[in-house]
């Protein structure tokens, strides 16, 4: 009786331990680039949303020292981070960029003098990332003038941003004109999470992300669209993601367990699955998956 006493206090304590945590995830959007309503949409899906979705990106933050940093730099990212009023300059401590498409860091232009006017805001970027940044204006005047210190950071090396915090780029084929594309796998003092927001198939990269998923709490995975059907049975090639029903039939095998950790993230404003009552959102639903939802805020 008293080993079963043990047992269970020592559950109790590191079930606990796990809820107690300082660090939290938080969806600060979860469309495409282009966000909804889409400039230039004149479809249901724009005209009669009520809601305006905010273009992916997410936020780790320390709820104790209220340190707090971003992955990807959306153009929605004046509105994204209004909650923290005037306390960007002491709160924001860094922000992770994935890669080179406008919806993933064009919203470091609010940092500039002609809005923010930043002190050197730490921005982690890959090299070519960080030679694009520097070389192209208007982002050089952000450095120039000390508004962003970017700093380079290395495919699969681990970055230790804080004692119980450690981000780890991992980058992914995607249309890389201008940059690398990096997904991050950010490790908090008890859980995990994986976020990938654009790649272009599964297939093309030789990581297993079944595998990669086993090893994280959460997985924000690229929702770009749902089916071929959603494009106009365009070339893929031009635009090239894992539909969201290649995903389920890859994840299929996987536990219910496995499949809870998934949020779909970086949906395109044609996407059924911003649409809460379409039968697509219903389905996935019922297969154990997640659609990532602004303002939902997850244990790290």
């Amino acid at each position: 009786m008293r080993f079963k006493f043990i047992i269970i206090s020592f559950f109790l304590i590191t079930f606990q331990a796990k809820s107690q945590t300082d660090y939290d995830i938080k969806i600060l959007g979860v469309a495409q680039d282009g966000g909804v309503p889409h400039l230039g949409c004149s479809k249901t899906c724009c005209s009669t949303s009520s809601v305006t979705r905010y273009v992916s990106s997410i936020m780790v933050s320390n709820q104790k020292s209220k340190a707090s940093y971003i992955f990807d730099a959306s153009p929605d990212l004046a509105k994204q981070l209004s909650f923290m009023k005037d306390k960007i300059s002491e709160n924001l401590k860094g922000i992770f960029l994935t890669h080179a498409h406008i919806g993933h860091y064009s919203g470091l232009m609010y940092f500039g003098r002609e809005s923010f006017n930043s002190k050197n805001i730490p921005v982690y970027a890959m090299p070519r990332m960080k030679k694009f940044l520097e070389t192209n204006g208007p982002w050089d005047q952000l450095v120039s003038l000390n508004n962003i210190k970017i700093n380079s950071i290395i495919n699969e090396s681990e970055i230790t941003v804080e004692k119980d915090l450690v981000v780890k780029p991992i980058e992914v084929p995607h249309r890389d004109e201008y940059s690398e594309t990096v997904g991050y796998i950010i490790k908090g003092p008890n859980r995990s999470a994986i976020y990938i927001p654009d790649i272009d198939k599964w297939y093309k990269w030789d990581k297993s992300i079944v595998d990669l998923i086993s090893s994280v709490d959460y997985a924000f995975i690229d929702a770009t669209f749902y089916d071929e059907k959603e494009i106009n049975y365009r070339d893929i090639s031009e635009i090239p993601h894992p539909f969201v029903i290649e995903s389920m039939k890859l994840f299929e095998g996987v536990s219910k367990e496995e499949k809870s950790k998934i949020y779909f993230i970086h949906l395109n404003h044609t996407n059924p699955l911003l649409d809460s009552n379409s039968s697509e959102y219903k389905d996935l639903i019922s297969r154990g998956y997640n659609v990532a939802q602004e303002g939902l805020v997850l244990k790290l």
